[in-house]
């Protein structure tokens, strides 16, 4: 059972997670924040589930996570958002996931292009970042974590190989500091990218290790190779192809060749 007691102590933020939302169990914490029927209203309200039946990621895969003993959970968002800078609360996401393992667990945790965190070279959290709209103005936007804590066994076929805190630090995780610490460094990363989205896209190319590699990018269509040259001012990759020119790419899967 998450102690929402326990993790209070530990929030130190002013706006993420100060409306925070248990439940036992739901269909998705981001279709729930994202409703428009919800109550759920405030800017920075986080809603954590031990079990979603309906949990996902990107392109509606399954997000499967074992009841409490993982953290899966969403932050709303009701400010306005340069558009060029909305594509990088992934990376903002990513870096306030990355930063939590190595200060709690000292695991050395890197991301992969556009929303997830490995370690040991395999998947630890995935972030989706959903949103509503009226017209050409956002509503509502939902960042959706998922992050493997202290499950051990992970069943079912992958893209890419399951791991968690448990298996890569050899202990049990304290999900309460773990979500808290989490979401102090993410209050702290939006402000970073409200006046200095640089500082934002330098920390994640330091936690890139595909960067400079040899990649193929997938989306329903098309395969694409090439080298993974760098990302723009707006936290998309640009793949210098096998005829020396670059192009940037907007969504896909990437993997390395």
């Amino acid at each position: 059972m998450f102690e929402i007691e326990k993790f209070d102590i530990k929030l130190d933020t002013e706006i993420i997670g100060r409306n925070f939302i248990y439940v036992d169990e739901i269909e998705s914490t981001n279709a729930a924040l994202l409703d428009s029927n919800s109550k759920i209203d405030n800017d920075g309200s986080v809603m954590l589930a031990e079990r979603q039946t309906a949990g996902r990621g990107r392109k509606d895969r399954k997000w499967y996570s074992n009841k409490e003993q993982n953290l899966t959970f969403s932050i709303l968002l009701k400010r306005k958002f340069k558009e060029d800078r909305i594509y990088l609360l992934n990376f903002a996401a990513s870096l306030a996931v990355v930063h939590a393992l190595d200060n709690l667990y000292q695991l050395s945790a890197s991301v992969k292009w556009p929303n997830d965190v490995l370690a040991s070279g395999k998947k630890i959290a995935g972030i989706l970042i959903e949103s509503t709209s009226s017209g050409n103005r956002i509503d509502k936007l939902v960042i959706g974590i998922g992050l493997n804590v202290n499950q051990v066994d992970f069943h079912g076929t992958y893209a890419l190989t399951p791991t968690s805190v448990r298996k890569e630090a050899n202990m049990v995780a304290d999900r309460e500091r773990l979500l808290s610490e989490i979401l102090n460094n993410f209050e702290e990363l939006l402000i970073i990218l409200d006046y200095n989205p640089q500082q934002i896209i330098e920390s994640w190319k330091n936690k890139c290790r595909m960067l400079g590699e040899r990649i193929t990018v997938s989306d329903e269509k098309v395969s694409k190779s090439g080298i993974f040259e760098d990302v723009d001012e707006r936290g998309f990759l640009i793949l210098r192809t096998d005829k020396n020119q670059t192009e940037t790419i907007t969504f896909g899967d990437v993997s390395l060749r």
